[in-house]
């Protein structure tokens, strides 16, 4: 059998390589050592905001030009052919500017923190040490602090998911109510999405403090482990 070859890089690749492992090694610290800790004190600024303490849910509510029709005739009363193809028609129907405004702030939140935890699980992948018998403590220090990070990444995945989800929801629910315009229940529905996303939105903020807060923790606490897993080294974010 023949023996494997190593991965044998050109001059140029291998400094292009070695210059990318030192940035991410550079963001990584920067991360840990600054962001992390202005991020928990600006979000918690954040929901200090008003229009994240609403108290009076109904105050969100957007107005909807959406005609009420008229009563039906009564039984004696005869309509013509052309009464009853006669539909009031609604003009343009915005979002609710109030929601959308707080979607602007919390939107960039998310997105920041799942770069952020793609940062760090490339950063701990690049640490992992050549896999060898013995001595693996560390390896498996660096494996659980990987999970839980993935753990966040994809709640906060599930984050996007829930906003588009709320766009789609209440589009339903604003097109059902213009068209069964009768229906009281579906004007009540947009609201009702409405002040249920506002709750979520606010959630939302909440979980990513806590996440950041928890990043902190499990990085801070294991970094001996995470950056010098063998212990055969000076521990260093390099």
């Amino acid at each position: 059998m023949a023996k494997p070859c190593g991965v044998r890089l050109s001059g140029e690749a291998r400094k292009q390589v070695d210059a990318f492992r030192q940035n991410l090694f550079q963001e990584a610290e920067d991360f840990l050592c600054t962001f992390l800790p202005r991020k928990i004190i600006s979000l918690s600024q954040l929901l200090q905001e008003d229009s994240l303490n609403v108290a009076d849910l109904s105050s969100l509510r957007a107005p909807l030009d959406i005609p009420i029709p008229d009563p039906p005739p009564k039984d004696d009363e005869m309509e013509t052919e052309q009464e009853k193809k006669e539909v009031p028609k609604c003009g343009f129907l915005p979002g609710n500017e109030k929601l959308l405004a707080l979607l602007a702030l919390v939107k960039p939140e998310v997105w920041t923190l799942k770069e952020k935890c793609i940062l760090v699980i490339t950063w701990i992948q690049h640490l992992i040490p050549k896999i060898e018998d013995g001595n693996d403590f560390g390896v498996a220090i660096q494996e659980k602090v990987l999970e839980r990070v993935n753990a966040v990444k994809t709640k906060v995945e599930a984050f996007q998911t829930a906003i588009s989800k709320y766009f789609s929801e209440r589009g339903d629910a604003v097109a059902k109510a213009s068209k069964d315009t009768h229906v009281m229940d579906y004007r009540a529905l947009v609201h009702e999405r409405d002040e249920a996303a506002y709750g979520a939105l606010r959630a939302m903020v909440l979980d990513l403090r806590a996440f950041y807060a928890e990043l902190h923790h499990i990085i801070s606490s294991n970094l001996e482990k995470i950056v010098n897993p063998k212990g055969e080294e000076k521990p260093s974010m390099y």
